[in-house]
Formats: structure tokens, C-alpha cells, sequence
């Protein structure tokens, strides 16, 4: 008898909450504890385990986990290569899929995507902002963020984020 069960990747954070909903309406009780990582479900052939959906595609990609839940932007920022299941459109606070922007403060100078030549941009999204301004032919500093993005081009730290 084969006792192997099927390793899922479900997202820690922001998209947690609403997976779970995702699975109660599948038919499935996810039970997450605040102190673990390996929440319990109510199917013994899963084996779920909760990652940040920024690696979710790595892991898979890798082998660690069969299969995973995360965007297709983690997708592409990783380079990952992976099978894409299927397109789950739901988010921590709407069905629709998520946009990321490029965004300057409000007194600014940067009016266009080619006025950011030289320019300071922070985002979480590295690769995918650098291919897009070399795509566009435009030269600046992207530089990763850990968070807290949109403070940084308030205070000046950087001249525009990507979120």
C-alpha cells in the first residue's frame, strides 16, 4: 500500500485566510495554528505546509512539494519552471487578479516611464520591474524591498516603488 501523500504548498500571510475559505468551500477543514507551519486538514492523502507565496514556485520547482498555491508574478520573479494548474482568481480582498504599479510620490518630477533613467526603484519584484524597464529601453537602480515599499518614496529613500 502506498502511503505517500501529496506535499501542498497553501500561502502564509496576506493570501492565508483566504485560502483557507478557498478549501472550506472545496469541501475541505484547514486548520492553521498560529506557533506551526504545518497546518492539519481533513484528508489524509494532503500534506500541507505554509510558505510565503514569493518562494512557493521554488519549492515546487525543486521537488520539496508537489504542487503549491502562489501568483503567477512569484512565478516569473523566481524564474521557476513549473506546470501552472490552473488560475485561482482570489486575493486577500477581491476576486480579480493582481496588478502591480509603478508609483512616484505626488510632487515628483517623474512624469513617464522614461523619466525614471537613473532613477531609485524599490519593489519586491526585482526581476520582473528590470526586464520590464529594459524591455522599455529605460536604465535605473531596482533595489529589493522588504516591505513598508510605499514609505520609502514619501521619504525620499528612493524615487519610485513597484507594488
Amino acid at each position: 500500500m502506498n502511503t505517500r501523500r501529496l506535499a501542498i504548498g497553501l500561502p502564509k500571510g496576506s493570501l492565508q485566510e483566504a485560502t483557507t475559505k478557498l478549501f472550506g468551500r472545496a469541501g475541505f477543514s484547514v486548520v492553521i495554528s498560529e506557533r506551526s507551519y504545518v497546518p492539519s486538514i481533513d484528508d489524509p492523502e494532503l500534506e500541507p505546509m505554509l510558505l510565503r507565496a514569493q518562494e512557493m514556485s521554488r519549492y515546487v520547482e525543486q521537488g520539496s512539494l508537489d504542487c503549491g498555491i502562489t501568483g503567477n508574478d512569484w512565478i516569473l520573479e523566481n524564474g521557476s519552471q513549473v506546470e501552472r494548474v490552473a488560475e485561482l482568481r482570489y486575493a486577500k480582498r477581491t476576486q480579480h487578479p493582481v496588478r502591480w504599479v509603478l508609483a512616484v510620490a505626488d510632487r515628483s518630477p517623474i512624469r513617464s516611464l522614461s523619466d525614471l533613467k537613473g532613477k531609485r526603484v524599490a519593489t519586491e519584484l526585482v526581476n520582473v520591474t528590470k526586464a520590464y524597464l529594459a524591455k522599455q529601453g529605460v536604465s535605473a537602480e531596482v533595489e529589493f524591498s522588504w516591505g513598508a515599499t510605499e514609505g520609502k518614496v514619501r521619504a525620499g529613500l528612493v524615487d519610485a516603488v513597484v507594488e
